[in-house]
């Protein structure tokens, strides 16, 4: 498949762009130990977007790999996992804001680092989505691409280090035209001490739709998932 569009971004850098429909998405990890946060929602009507809970209900998980769909709160496929090299992705652990990141790394400003200076999730999505007229009480779940938090019996949560290798990739089918607003940042239940958010590559291919099969058929769930992405657009 042709690479449509090849883009690196730095770590704490971020960006948005809509995979149409019949394209794929795949996010590379190219160093090691990187959280991608991401949001999608429906690029034709924007106030449908991502429902994580659904997602794990209705696919009778609590992880999200290959063979799962992303699906938004109106019951229709914004994405279909169709190949992951890492194994999990993080659907519970959230965003980080301003105030965390001050707080674990201590103030790292604009005025003394220029462009390193330290960026956090919340801020960097806010600004992506101003461009597709989308602001604050429109970012409601994220999910987190590379990072996997385990949760104890006792509902504690608990990140896991070292999840994702260099070179580790997940590749999202978009069987509707998806709008996927991304930041590369850190998680914000990392334990690493310092601010070192990592980069990632993105690359936009044509996809035919026989490579979502092993999303459709993993569960009747999906199957009516896919009919509902499908009358969408009849």
């Amino acid at each position: 498949m042709t690479v449509l569009l090849e883009e690196i971004v730095p770590g704490g850098g971020h960006t948005s762009l809509i995979v149409k429909r019949g394209q794929s998405l795949r996010i590379t990890d190219l160093v090691g130990g990187a959280n991608v946060s991401a949001m999608m929602v429906n690029a034709s009507e924007k106030s449908e977007r991502l429902n994580l809970p659904d997602s794990l209900k209705c696919q009778h998980t609590a992880k999200l790999t290959a063979g799962h769909c992303l699906y938004s709160d109106m019951g229709r496929v914004l994405a279909a996992i169709v190949a992951d090299t890492c194994g999990w992705h993080d659907s519970i652990g959230g965003l980080s804001n301003a105030d965390e990141v001050l707080e674990r790394y201590g103030a790292g400003r604009y005025q003394e680092l220029r462009n390193g200076f330290y960026r956090n999730g919340t801020d960097n999505l806010l600004v992506e989505m101003s461009k597709w007229g989308l602001d604050v009480s429109d970012l409601l779940m994220t999910l987190n691409f590379f990072s996997r938090v385990d949760v104890s019996d006792e509902g504690a949560l608990a990140f896991v280090p070292g999840n994702s290798k260099a070179g580790d990739y997940v590749e999202l089918y978009a069987p509707m035209n998806t709008l996927v607003v991304l930041t590369s940042i850190q998680h914000p239940l990392d334990p690493y001490p310092e601010y070192a958010p990592r980069r990632v590559k993105l690359e936009l291919r044509d996809a035919h739709p026989e490579v979502a099969e092993v999303c459709r058929t993993a569960c009747a769930e999906n199957v009516r998932g896919f009919i509902n992405t499908e009358r969408f657009f009849l």
